[in-house]
C-alpha cells in the first residue's frame, strides 16, 4: 500500500515539475521575443522575420462540412454551390443531380 502511494505521489510532484518547467520557458520566450519556434532569427512564412509581440495572432481556418458525404473541409478549399457547402466540385454536381420530391422514388 505504501509503494502505491509513493508511485501516486511522484506522478503528482512530476506532472506538478513538468508544468512549472513549460511555463518558465513559456514566459521566457515571451520575453525574448522568440515565439514558440524558439529561433529568433528564423524566417516567416513569407519570408520575411519570424512572429513579434506585436503581430496580431492567425485563427484557425474554419471548417464547412460537405452537404454531400459529411467530410469537414477548410473553408477556402470548399465549393459553394445554391448556399450549400460541398468539399469538391464532384460532390456539388452529384449532388445537384440527385433527384428531390416526387422524382426521388
Amino acid at each position: 500500500m505504501r509503494q502505491i502511494f509513493l508511485l501516486i505521489l511522484l506522478f503528482i510532484v512530476g506532472q506538478w515539475l513538468v508544468k512549472a518547467l513549460r511555463r518558465h520557458d513559456a514566459q521566457a520566450s515571451q520575453r525574448t521575443g522568440s515565439g514558440a519556434n524558439g529561433a529568433a532569427g528564423a524566417k516567416g512564412p513569407n519570408g520575411g522575420a519570424g512572429s513579434t509581440a506585436s503581430a496580431p495572432a492567425q485563427l484557425p481556418e474554419p471548417m464547412i462540412r460537405c452537404v454531400e458525404c459529411g467530410v469537414h473541409a477548410p473553408k477556402s478549399d470548399s465549393v459553394v454551390v445554391a448556399g450549400q457547402p460541398f468539399c469538391s466540385a464532384a460532390h456539388a454536381q452529384r449532388h445537384g443531380a440527385r433527384p428531390t420530391g416526387r422524382d426521388a422514388r
